[in-house]
């Protein structure tokens, strides 16, 4: 049986084509020195018996420390990653401090064989970012959740004038 996530996504949009979203640095020793292709979709594992969007909301509680953001969920479907887990992440138009969060953790044997558990964040630091920017951050896996994201939002139809 696959392994099971969910994430929530949430973006802030400035303008018509100026969309920004929350993502979040991976914590621990493997990701510390890694930039490009280190971020993530705040998300975490859930049972099949749990609804993806609850688990969504947890996840997204454990690793930034706080609740979401109130407001209406709009999904962007699941993604399969290379290694068999499936993604299913929700978006949500909503502010939030990412200069502030408080990060759930794990424990890992540090470094491999030493006997020596050392406890690291989930996510060591959150940030915003432009959608093309957040395409070089994130895991490559899961860049296509910024891409429905966009497809899902009003676009302009005309050319601006001033």
């Amino acid at each position: 049986m696959a392994v099971l996530s969910a994430g929530l996504l949430l973006f802030r949009q400035g303008g018509t084509d100026d969309v920004e979203v929350l993502l979040g640095h991976m914590g621990g020793p493997y990701w510390a020195r890694k930039d490009d292709g280190a971020w993530s979709v705040p998300k975490g594992e859930h049972s099949p018996d749990e609804d993806p969007r609850a688990a969504a909301a947890r996840e997204f509680t454990e690793e930034l420390g706080s609740e979401p953001p109130p407001g209406s969920l709009l999904e962007l479907g699941t993604v399969r990653q290379r290694g068999g887990k499936q993604i299913t992440v929700f978006a949500l138009q909503a502010d939030f401090d990412a200069e502030h969060i408080t990060p759930g953790v794990f424990e890992l044997e540090w470094p491999p064989r030493s006997g020596s558990v050392r406890v690291f964040p989930e996510i060591d630091r959150a940030a915003w970012f432009d959608t093309d920017t957040a395409r070089r951050k994130l895991v490559p896996g899961q860049v296509e959740f910024v891409d429905r994201l966009l497809g899902s939002l009003p676009r302009a139809t005309g050319t601006a004038t001033s």
